[in-house]
């Protein structure tokens, strides 16, 4: 999804469990279709005047039904709704914290029904409306995890997802940006104007986003006839158009190794986002202080470019199984690393990373799909980040090159505009290697922890008799490959395969004496070594 700024500031921000809970009871009930948001912000108050279209599919009939939206509490803050109509007739509704529940009328299955939804309010989150570094208002979207509803009714979960379009009037001294393609800019009068965008593809809410401030806009050119753009405020306009002029190239390269780019454009925003930078599908907003002019933000961009094929097209069916955003994304940077710069900076960013998740799990000892947490936040971490690349880095070595890429590019094909669980992952991996993946799968992302290494060996003529002890609590099995290192100075990579925590191994070798054995010389395996 995006590189985060820091764990701990992100924590704060703790969500309710009432959105996982009831999403698979919600996905068996109805299917949002489209969100059409005809919405207008001002420049006296920070109250937005709102209506949202939505068109729904119902899978049974029912006499209620809920969709996400923060209520105006007792500070004025939060959204309250005026009216609703189905098909233009007026429908009761309900209104309370974090839920409007709208009673129906005459639902059949399989139909389409869309409510008009009118309301306003001044929202608490979701939509910032702020000041900029430079002390000029602006109105950014900030949706993920599930913040989405602070600013429009919707089923604010990435399960569902649909199209959106959106009307958006703002005083006319403002630029506006959103998911989609521009289909109008029109001019209502003297102090404001309109703005029409909408998407072709379906999206999940997280990354449905609108962007309004005084921006200065570069259209950088084409690839493979994607626009790709930078917006930035006008005082750092040389400095952004600088920094996000390598964006093309960044998606030329992704573009070539994964698929076809599933969305209408490419814009790179500076803006208020609360992270380092937010993959919103189409437009990716970065946090404002990172437009310096120095190009240092190759990284940043290419794991925020990496998110638009996994997140915002694949995209993790719950909240748990967020590796295959932020993991998948953090590896193919590394992947981008390696291309531009070469095989030794790869190798040294995947040893990074790794003592990264050693001190993590060290102190916050969890799984990567951790299903025992509701505060969203906190899976934006090593695990989610880190510890997913290296279990891609490492499901490479398992399967091989070629049916690694086979793979990649089958599941990305197979569930792009779609959801995946890991498990969806899994299976399409093991159907393309013809390998039993179960247990690669299992240990490294639902148990906690890692291979810890010790050793000891004894070399005699042309053997090398090792014992290799795993000091960790639950055994791992994993190949792990040996260098040997002889005293006339050549060298020789042999492979043994692990699968108890203690466990003897006879390696044929020549008959020149031994000097040193190197564990993992190529950087393949999540192991650390133990005390002896």
């Amino acid at each position: 999804m995006r590189l985060f700024l820091k764990i701990t500031i992100l924590f704060v921000f703790i969500t309710k469990a009432g959105f996982s809970q009831s999403y698979k009871q919600r996905l068996q009930t109805l299917d949002i279709k489209h969100y059409n948001l005809a919405i207008e912000v001002n420049d006296t108050t920070n109250k937005i005047d709102a209506s949202m279209d939505i068109s729904i599919k119902f899978k049974k009939s029912l006499s209620s039904f809920d969709l996400d939206l923060v209520a105006q509490d007792s500070t004025g803050l939060g959204m309250k709704v005026d009216s609703i109509y189905q098909n233009n007739v007026a429908v009761n509704f309900t209104q309370e914290h974090n839920k409007l529940t709208i009673q129906p009328k005459h639902i059949f299955p399989n139909l389409v029904y869309t409510y008009k939804i009118k309301y306003s309010g001044i929202p608490k989150d979701g939509l910032i409306i702020s000041e900029n570094l430079y002390g000029n208002r602006t109105f950014f979207g900030d949706n993920w995890p599930n913040r989405a509803h602070h600013w429009f009714p919707c089923v604010d979960h990435p399960s569902d997802k649909a199209t959106i379009e959106y009307t958006i009037t703002t005083p006319n001294h403002y630029q506006v940006i959103a998911n989609g393609t521009k289909i109008d800019e029109v001019t209502i009068d003297e102090h404001l104007k309109s703005y029409h965008y909408k998407t072709a593809v379906p999206l999940p809410t997280k990354v449905m986003v609108i962007g309004i401030a005084e921006f200065a806009i570069q259209n950088t050119g084409e690839t493979y006839n994607i626009p790709v753009s930078t917006w930035v405020y006008p005082q750092t306009k040389e400095e952004g158009f600088s920094d996000f002029f390598i964006a093309k190239d960044i998606l030329t390269f992704f573009i070539e190794i994964i698929d076809e780019y599933p969305f209408e454009k490419l814009a790179n925003v500076q803006s208020k986002t609360r992270y380092g930078g937010m993959e919103n599908a189409g437009n990716i907003f970065y946090y404002e202080k990172s437009v310096t002019g120095q190009q240092k933000n190759d990284e940043l961009i290419a794991h925020e470019i990496a998110h638009q094929w996994f997140g915002n097209s694949a995209t993790e069916i719950d909240w748990a199984h967020v590796w295959l955003s932020e993991g998948f994304a953090t590896y193919f940077t590394n992947l981008y690393i390696l291309k531009t710069k070469g095989k030794n900076a790869f190798e040294e960013k995947l040893k990074k990373q790794r003592f990264n998740i050693f001190a993590y799990n060290k102190k916050n000892p969890s799984p990567v799909i951790n299903t025992n947490t509701t505060n969203y936040m906190s899976l934006l971490n090593i695990n989610s980040y880190q510890k997913g690349a290296w279990v891609l880095h490492m499901l490479k070595k398992e399967v091989g090159e070629e049916n690694f890429w086979k793979g990649i590019k089958t599941y990305y094909d197979f569930y792009k505009y779609r959801n995946a669980t890991t498990n969806d992952f899994r299976d399409v991996m093991k159907h393309i290697s013809g390998k039993n993946l179960e247990v690669f799968f299992a240990q490294w992302l639902e148990k906690t922890g890692h291979p810890i290494l010790t050793t000891n060996w004894i070399h005699s003529k042309n053997k090398l008799r090792i014992i290799i002890e795993q000091q960790q609590e639950t055994p791992f099995e994993f190949p792990l490959d040996l260098e040997l290192i002889y005293s006339d100075g050549t060298s020789e990579v042999k492979t043994i395969q692990v699968t108890n925590k203690i466990e003897p191994f006879i390696v044929k070798t020549k008959p020149t004496e031994l000097k040193e054995i190197k564990l993992d010389p190529n950087t393949n395996l999540l192991f650390e070594l133990g005390i002896q």
